[in-house]
């Protein structure tokens, strides 16, 4: 047995004749009667108390922990005992990531998941406490989407506990509970009309960031940090290889999404347009934090930056001069309408001009060409479109001749 079980009703001394004999404690009849102790792996005492008569249950409690210290999965009784609050908050000091994707998780988690969940002690959930939640989010209007990715969060959260050894089973994995779905909605890319009308409405000064976007694929942070020194404008490829991004509200520089670093090809009218705009609006130098708001500052010739010489804030170009343009286009402004339908728009046109999804996955720098495919696999045409073009591309290349079933017949 992995300790002893204490009788606080009765101890034993020695008699007259100087064998032992059992005697009441000062405690006979008062209180829980047996206390189960133990020693920790970590060295510490561990105890529990039992009521009269329940030896047998003490005995089986120490057992049991035996057992699990025997097998590797002791786990610290007063390890659960620590709220989900808490212990979140230690886990994200923890975290590895990038700078703004722990405030991006911090955000999510501090304005969802810790006012429902965060008094609760960790060893205390159950799965309709996770399922609770998340009625709760659907009911606030959240979008599945979203819902999805706080899931994730918290249930990231709970297999930390679980390999910290404060809880022994993650309530998010149960069967019971089920991870929001997605809506089942496609990309729908812009036709051509809409990126020129939304282009003709963007103030002169931002008129060419379509180009990048529509043209190369850039995200907008990745269009916010295009330098300069990004454009090989002779050898017709741009590198992409950093982005203006928001922590706190304040922009630094920093790599590109999941520090996908990349080139692209620059079409010669991208080239042209970027080459115009920095003819009306010479580049700026524009020193900002890497990655972090104390990070190391880097230099950069940004081509386009804010009226007054700053690096764009992204929320304050998406309220200002964004959304305005959309509605002056006459396009609604919800979110399938973000810059990011440019980026929709160049997958859209290299897929129909047959171009492969592992270059379409370089170009835009996902990490994964199964992401880009499962994204784009209903933009691709269809082989029986492929084979009637592949067909009419070689009978066309032979022209047209008076050699047909009819000059045949007439021959005969």
């Amino acid at each position: 047995m992995a300790g002893h079980i204490q009788d606080r009703w009765f101890k034993v001394i020695d008699g007259p004749d100087g064998k032992p004999i059992k005697v009441k404690t000062d405690r006979h009849g008062t209180g829980l009667r047996y206390r189960a102790r133990y020693v920790a792996p970590d060295g510490s005492e561990k105890s529990k108390s039992f009521p009269d008569k329940q030896k047998r249950k003490a005995e089986a409690w120490l057992n049991n922990v035996e057992a699990d210290m025997s097998r590797g999965d002791y786990i610290d009784p007063n390890a659960g005992k620590l709220t989900f609050a808490q212990y979140v908050a230690t886990w994200l000091t923890t975290q590895t990531t990038d700078p703004a994707t722990r405030e991006s998780v911090e955000s999510r988690l501090r304005l969802h998941a810790t006012p429902h969940l965060g008094t609760r002690p960790m060893a205390s959930f159950q799965p309709s406490h996770i399922r609770l939640w998340m009625r709760a989010m659907e009911d606030a209007g959240l979008s599945a989407a979203y819902r999805r990715g706080i899931f994730a969060h918290v249930s990231t959260v709970f297999t930390a506990a679980v390999e910290d050894r404060v809880i022994r089973e993650n309530p998010c994995r149960a069967r019971s509970v089920k991870a929001p779905r997605l809506d089942p909605r496609k990309v729908r890319p812009w036709p051509y009309e809409r990126v020129s009308q939304v282009r003709n409405k963007l103030p002169d000064q931002y008129a060419e960031m379509v180009e990048p976007a529509a043209g190369c694929g850039l995200r907008q942070g990745e269009v916010f940090g295009l330098a300069v020194e990004d454009a090989d404008f002779l050898g017709g490829v741009l590198h992409v290889h950093r982005q203006v991004k928001l922590l706190r509200g304040r922009p630094v520089y920093a790599p590109p999404k999941g520090g996908k670093v990349r080139d692209v090809p620059l079409p010669e009218s991208v080239s042209f347009a970027l080459a115009a705009h920095i003819t009306r609006y010479p580049p700026r130098e524009i020193t900002l934090p890497w990655k972090t708001l104390d990070g190391a500052p880097v230099t950069a010739t940004l081509i386009f930056y804010s009226p007054e010489g700053l690096a764009l804030n992204r929320n304050r170009f998406n309220d200002r001069v964004w959304r305005p343009a959309l509605r002056a286009a006459g396009v609604p402004t919800g979110r399938d309408n973000g810059m990011h339908a440019l980026r929709h728009f160049y997958a859209s046109v290299l897929l129909d001009a047959g171009e492969s999804i592992r270059a379409l996955s370089e170009y835009l720098g996902h990490h994964d060409p199964g992401f880009t495919l499962r994204t784009y696999t209903h933009l691709m045409p269809a082989s029986e479109t492929r084979t009637r073009a592949a067909v009419d591309r070689v009978f066309g290349k032979s022209g047209a001749t008076d050699d047909g079933p009819e000059t045949a017949q007439e021959a005969g």
